[in-house]
């Protein structure tokens, strides 16, 4: 295949991520000595800044760490809890089937912030002023927007004028949104870091006591204070239609702190694949690959009909097992070494078959009946005002019911020591819910993930963890780092980053191809976003495919939707090859994401 971008191979060090700016500030730390995880850190923090559609400072984000002086793989768990007061007597005593999908109520403890300071005190070795350079640069004197960035600011101008005033003065130029590629800044997010950065240093100490100070000025000071202020006194519209405040307090921002917690891993063709636990829809992956372990990828061929039946349905079963057993492990009783058992997973493969399934049929681990939570009621709002359907819509995308949905950012960093991150930026996004005024930035809505449904793992609760999407990939190759990857895309990301893992370890592409080779995904299982919809038969293929390829999979019963060339996903690599050469490769879907190496 002729590749629209390059396979990069390096001596040092290699950068992935969804933003060619944040890339290039991630390699930036190599030059003041930093290693991967500096360069994660700082990439993240501009990606804040320049996707502020997809990610922002009050989000969530789980980090895959390599540690290279140790060789285990972790996870930095930067998924914030829901406030104390979040219960569900509370959503339905207002009258509520669901968590909204924008506004404040779904508001939990933001968790990126913290994570990423964790990361840098554990794991890098620069002051964070260093690392938060870029960053503060990009807020205080600007970047080029997004196309779809401005597309979206531009479907929520009214929003923004009317009612989210905020919001409007954060994101508007001149009272108008932005046009694509026009130089935008936000000097309220550029004077929170320097305040943040000034009373860090006013702490003194070591580099870890500064860090240490950094996230108790933000969980526990001035930046608490201004989310306790706006949340707990605001009412502004939401996706109800309604005003409604918010249920998040100082007090639970206080309560926080990030974990470091072990991976969920399965070994396949060898290889160790890592992912972060069941608070993420991460295991998915590890039970797709553990369903496809029993097929001959390989002898069905790249592209064909068989390949893509089989993956689809043996994703259909992952999927629905998510849906019945996944859920903060510390508040539910998650049997996750159960769905991964190999006898488990041989059961299972039995329900492959040669037609399309489209029955949600999650599985008995150890023997325990599942519970699928029934929809939630939805009825979809009115046309006018014209934003309120977009907040409607809990993915930070503009809506337009196309098959090219997505959300999150990726970064991905590897070193020449062996040390390797893969994390997926997501939350606090411009649609999720007002600016915090004084704070440039907005809260996230990852709450909208729980059910209100007593007895379910992923029922809503006090401090649990909603069921997050996010979902980053490490691999080992006979203990040693092979890969970090990741991918946007909501639902998706573990069905485009299967797809790109495949294609190389089953079809044997290079990294680079196998992340441009044309993606597929099914909509099957509900969606984590409001409003929940599902599309049973649904195989979403990019274009490109031979005709008779579609046509078997249609007489299959798969109801085959073509979606625009290189649209699903913006997958993002680093790793390392056989002979300590650093790798990366980047999608070009999007004409965003961009790979580095030195």
């Amino acid at each position: 295949m002729v590749l629209l971008r390059p396979d990069l191979r390096g001596t040092q060090s290699a950068v992935s991520s969804t933003h060619w700016l944040a890339s290039a500030a991630g390699m930036s730390m190599f030059d003041l000595g930093g290693n991967a995880f500096d360069a994660a850190t700082a990439t993240a923090f501009v990606i804040q800044v320049v996707e502020p559609h997809l990610n922002g400072p009050a989000g969530d984000v789980p980090i895959m760490v390599h540690r290279a002086w140790s060789g285990q793989v972790e996870v930095v768990c930067g998924q914030g809890p829901m406030p104390a007061r979040a219960t569900i007597p509370e959503f339905q005593d207002r009258g509520l089937t669901a968590v909204p999908g924008s506004g404040l109520l779904a508001a939990c403890v933001p968790g990126a912030f913290g994570a990423w300071l964790r990361l840098l005190r554990d794991y890098g070795r620069l002051p964070l002023a260093d690392v938060l350079a870029p960053a503060v640069h990009y807020a205080e004197h600007g970047y080029p927007i997004l196309p779809k960035a401005a597309e979206m600011i531009g479907s929520l101008a009214e929003l923004f004028r009317d009612e989210w005033a905020e919001s409007g003065r954060t994101y508007l130029v001149d009272g108008v949104a932005p046009r694509p590629g026009q130089r935008v800044r936000n000097p309220d997010l550029a004077g929170t870091y320097r305040r943040l950065l000034a009373e860090a240093q006013a702490a003194g100490g070591t580099r870890e006591h500064r860090i240490d100070a950094a996230h108790r000025v933000f969980y526990e000071g001035f930046v608490a204070e201004a989310v306790d202020r706006f949340a707990t006194t605001a009412e502004l519209a939401d996706a109800t239609g309604r005003r409604n405040g918010g249920l998040i307090t100082g007090a639970d921002l206080a309560a926080w702190q990030p974990t470091i917690e072990e991976s969920a891993t399965l070994d396949y063709r060898g290889l160790s694949v890592h992912k972060p636990g069941p608070w993420s829809q991460g295991p998915v992956f590890l039970q797709q690959l553990a369903l496809l372990e029993g097929f001959d990828l390989a002898g069905m061929g790249a592209g064909s009909a068989e390949h893509l039946h089989t993956v689809v349905e043996c994703a259909k079963l992952a999927f629905a097992d998510r849906e019945a057993w996944y859920g903060d492990p510390e508040h539910a009783d998650v049997p996750l070494k159960a769905l991964l058992d190999r006898a488990y997973a041989d059961e299972r493969r039995a329900l492959v078959g040669e037609a399309a399934s489209g029955a949600l049929r999650p599985g008995s681990p150890d023997g325990r009946d599942p519970f699928l939570p029934p929809l939630p009621d939805h009825v979809a709002p009115a046309d006018d005002p014209a934003w309120l359907a977009q907040l409607d819509d809990g993915i930070p995308a503009v809506v337009r019911r196309t098959a090219a949905r997505g959300d999150t950012c990726c970064v991905t960093a590897t070193d020449v020591e062996g040390n390797m991150v893969s994390a997926t930026p997501s939350g606090g996004w411009l649609k999720s819910s007002p600016v915090v005024p004084g704070l440039g930035f907005p809260l996230g809505t990852r709450g909208q993930m729980a059910w209100l449904a007593e007895g379910h793992p992923n029922a809503l609760a006090p401090g649990k963890r909603p069921r997050t999407t996010l979902s980053p990939t490490i691999v080992l190759r006979d203990g040693k780092p092979y890969l970090a990857f990741g991918t946007p895309g909501g639902d998706q990301q573990d069905q485009w980053t299967l797809n790109f893992f495949v294609n190389h370890v089953d079809f044997g592409m290079s990294p680079q191809e196998a992340v441009e080779a044309v993606a597929f995904h099914t909509d099957h299982a509900p969606s984590s976003f409001s409003p929940r919809s599902a599309r049973p038969l649904s195989l979403v293929t990019e274009s490109g495919r031979d005709e008779a390829v579609l046509a078997e999979l249609r007489r299959r019963g798969h109801e085959v939707q073509e979606a625009e060339p290189y649209t699903l996903g913006k997958v993002c690599v680093t790793g390392r090859t056989d002979d300590d050469l650093v790798l990366a490769a980047a999608s070009p879907r999007g004409n965003q994401a961009y790979a580095i190496v030195k």
